[in-house]
């Protein structure tokens, strides 16, 4: 399996949803990033992560809130928003980095 820091150094960008199992809507954006995962296809990659289980990779980016949705590309964070965030306005960020 790839290291974090192995996935956001792709050559595509990578949508990371930082998230917790008791956050509200974080399970709203459950069904929005499937929906932007399909639209998008292999042309982008969606994780997410459990800032309980990783809390390295939530120090090391200053999550304070979940979600937190950072959009990586070659290593670098190039978007970030916390908070939920819609479908459309999700895949037209995504799509100015592919």
């Amino acid at each position: 399996m790839a290291t974090f820091s192995e996935l956001i150094n792709s050559d595509k960008p990578v949508l990371v949803d930082f998230s917790a199992e008791w956050c509200g809507p974080c399970k709203m954006m459950k069904p929005i990033l499937e929906k932007v995962k399909s639209d998008l296809g292999d042309s982008a990659t969606i994780i997410k992560v459990d800032v309980d289980k990783n809390q390295a990779a939530a120090n090391a980016y200053k999550i304070s809130g979940v979600p937190t949705l950072i959009v990586f590309k070659h290593g670098k964070a190039l978007w970030r928003q916390s908070g939920v965030v819609q479908a459309e306005q999700l895949k037209s960020v995504i799509q100015q980095y592919i």
